[in-house]
């Protein structure tokens, strides 16, 4: 492997590392403003106890999120120091604006929520957790405009004399449609990834709870069927009701998102259905057999008629799409010779893995809706279950739409924009950094190492206050009454419970 091929390695591990905390921080920050704001209008203990619960899982996620993330910007002026020279004017700007506001405003008030509990009065505490989670979706906004320029490059002209791109119209930057769709689909995916982390923590607890009753003390018996009942329910329905809107949501934006790609860069939509040839009214392809890499190779085994179109251009016949092949000899004709395909297996597939892990969702929130109607609390054991095997299944699917999204992208660091200005334009191969590839390669093993422990931190930290429950020190506010003493009834750590919940991550 050459420099170019490492420093690709690198960038795509610690994105996709990074981007594993992003949508859960999106969706966790404002859901819990929300229970914090039940508490504050129902003054019901439970939703302070939720509060302090969930709450601890979003710091650890936000932590973490911040610290891997600061590698990414480093990284442009370090392995891609050719495309920061050439788009620095542009790019940086809504990095910065991202740094000095919505940073700003999210560590701010993030702090104060967190040393704010006895110290300031209860709306103001409240406003703090709501500011917060403004900053963490408008941090987002800001990374996704600065993404979106290398997607769709608007609001920039091109100076021949320093042969750089230079930002012309920062309000046409911000308000990207690419950028646009993109945040509002980025926005739903966190909210459905933080919605069935709520759904599953609390369904399981729900079940752990009621079927744990049945053995218990009539004293504890009765404390645990409470908890059950007043508590990790309402928290439950509460999340099945976010992800079902979440899931909509998604399903909307996804359609627009898509519309645009099918304009903005139809070689990405062509790889993503492993369209080899143009075709007029294409079927959906579901499953296909073989390599991609070779588009003759490639047979289409499941299709569905009508959907193509529909995504496309929003009809259901009379739709002529390029295909992969016939737009590669039209970008050479456009941009001279080379290989302008992506990787056809990974795009086509990870577009598919986007869809198909979002339905784990789906039936969680179904299934949940279901068995806790009319008052129910469940005890069934399947349901556990699937709480567990549904945790996981957001994350993978954002994590599968990233990878869609920027490798559908290459071999473009910066795409062309098809009506804007044309010599606003980079492959990958132009925006790297001439580095020794041992370099890269020392930097490549240093990051893998150290995001990989980080992980371990994380996985440890997320079971273990899983695990444990709500806090005994919890359970009343601050002046409310004397917490209990540990080791009361539902004491965490045991060993099923460990074994259960670490085969949910």
């Amino acid at each position: 492997m050459d420099v170019l091929d490492v420093s690709r390695w690198q960038f795509g591990i610690t994105t996709v590392y990074h981007f594993i905390f992003v949508p859960l921080t999106i969706g966790l920050a404002p859901l819990v403003a929300i229970m914090q704001t039940m508490w504050v209008i129902t003054k019901k203990d439970h939703w302070y106890r939720l509060t302090k619960f969930f709450g601890k899982f979003f710091l650890i996620n936000f932590a973490i999120g911040v610290a891997t993330g600061i590698v990414q910007e480093f990284q442009f002026g370090m392995n891609w120091s050719e495309y920061s020279r050439f788009v620095g004017d542009v790019f940086g700007a809504p990095l910065a604006l991202e740094g000095l506001v919505a940073f700003f405003l999210e560590s701010t008030f993030l702090g104060l929520w967190i040393f704010g509990w006895t110290r300031l009065p209860k709306g103001v505490h409240l406003a703090t957790i709501w500011l917060a989670a403004i900053g963490v979706n408008a941090s987002a906004y800001f990374i996704i405009v600065a993404n979106s320029f290398m997607q769709h490059p608007v609001g920039a002209r091109f100076n021949p004399e320093t042969g750089r791109a230079e930002l012309e119209s920062i309000w046409a930057l911000l308000t990207n449609n690419t950028a646009i769709a993109a945040y509002l689909h980025a926005v739903a995916g966190g909210f459905l990834t933080a919605a069935t982390f709520v759904v599953g923590i609390a369904g399981w607890w729900m079940v752990r709870n009621m079927r744990k009753s049945k053995t218990a003390a009539p004293e504890d018996a009765k404390t645990l069927v409470q908890d059950a009942r007043n508590m990790f329910r309402p928290a439950a329905r509460m999340g099945m009701l976010v992800m079902i809107i979440a899931g909509i949501g998604i399903v909307y934006t996804g359609d627009v998102q898509g519309k645009l790609m099918f304009q903005q860069q139809p070689m990405k939509m062509a790889s993503a259905e492993s369209l080899c040839h143009t075709e007029t009214d294409p079927d959906f392809s579901i499953l296909t057999v073989g390599t991609h890499n070779n588009c003759e190779g490639v047979t289409h085994v499941l299709e569905v008629p009508f959907v193509l179109p529909w995504l496309a251009e929003g009809k259901f016949s009379g739709v002529t799409l390029q295909g992969v092949e016939d737009l590669q000899v039209q970008y050479e004709q456009q941009f001279g010779p080379g290989n302008y395909r992506p990787n056809l297996f990974v795009t086509y597939w990870s577009f598919r893995a986007m869809i198909g892990l979002a339905a784990g969702s789906l039936a969680l929130a179904l299934a949940g809706l279901w068995v806790t109607r009319k008052g129910r609390v469940p005890d069934q054991n399947w349901f556990k279950w699937l709480c567990l095997i549904a945790i996981p299944m957001p994350f993978l699917a954002n994590s599968a739409g990233w990878i869609f999204t920027e490798m559908g992208r290459q071999p473009w660091v910066v795409h062309p924009n098809p009506t804007g200005v044309d010599l606003i334009r980079l492959t990958v191969d132009q925006g790297v950094s001439d580095h020794p590839t041992g370099l890269v390669v020392t930097s490549l093993v240093v990051f893998t190492l150290l995001y990989g422990a980080l992980g371990v931190v994380w996985f440890y930290l997320i079971r273990r206050y899983a695990i444990e429950g709500p806090s005994p020190h919890d359970l009343h506010p601050p002046g409310r009454g004397p917490a209990p003493k540990a080791g009361g009834p539902g004491e965490p750590g045991e060993p099923e419970a460990e074994e259960q919940l670490s085969f949910a991550y």
